[in-house]
């Protein structure tokens, strides 16, 4: 190669601009893209589901099903969302001892309650709950068992000791693999699936624990490990 040519190449590499991997999205930013990913589909299902039930057709029983079962999924949606990130992160949450928090995220997750079965002992019952991300992360754990359990029965085992306390769902038929990726991204994911899970170890090692699991008999068990102050 000619001097000229290769000084001339030298001096493009030299200058070309480097190219910086992006951040990663906050919580905020990836919530409002999860949203508009998975609310688009359901919201034109509804709104042609809605359209069809001006007409009087032999089907028309079927598209108000439809209808209330897309209206149905955005609730979950929006269930979700407001677990993961609807709440300031270190809002105080006082007063609050561990059976009115469980009570409360059951509540909000829309988890029918002949399907929850909750184990409490006595010591975990006495401790009082000083950060609102504790109510956020049931509510997550809760409605993920809820959008994709296919009604199998859920169990809430919440024990303490050592100053520790342990939250445990376990729930049967659940994709043991794809859980265990949502739990161990470091990235928000691009849709509301996982993005629940993501936000409980997030929320989790913010309060100075971890999540871990274990698969027995076909059951998935999410254990929560918080410290008990």
């Amino acid at each position: 190669m000619p001097p000229l040519l290769r000084s001339l190449r030298t001096r493009l590499r030299r200058s070309a601009p480097v190219r910086r991997a992006d951040p990663p999205p906050s919580t905020e930013d990836a919530l409002v893209r999860a949203l508009c990913h998975d609310m688009r589909g359901s919201l034109s299902c509804l709104e042609s589901a809605l359209h069809h039930l001006d007409r009087t057709t032999p089907g028309r029983d079927e598209v108000l099903v439809l209808a209330q079962a897309q209206a149905a999924h955005l609730t979950s949606l929006l269930r979700t969302a407001e677990a993961t990130g609807g709440a300031p992160p270190r809002r105080a949450d006082r007063g609050r001892m561990i059976p009115e928090v469980v009570a409360a995220s059951v509540a909000a997750s829309g988890l029918p309650r002949g399907q929850l079965t909750v184990q409490l002992d006595a010591t975990a019952g006495g401790v009082e709950v000083g950060d609102a991300r504790l109510q956020r992360i049931l509510v997550n754990l809760l409605e993920n068992a809820h959008r994709h359990g296919n009604g199998a029965p859920v169990q809430l085992g919440i024990t303490s000791g050592g100053g520790w306390v342990e939250f445990a769902v376990t729930q049967a038929g659940i994709p043991v693999q794809r859980i265990v990726e949502h739990l161990r991204t470091t990235r928000p994911p691009a849709d509301l699936t996982g993005l629940g899970l993501w936000s409980v170890q997030q929320q989790a090692r913010e309060l100075g624990g971890w999540v871990v699991w274990d698969d027995v008999d076909d059951a998935l068990t999410l254990r929560v490990q918080l410290p008990d102050h």
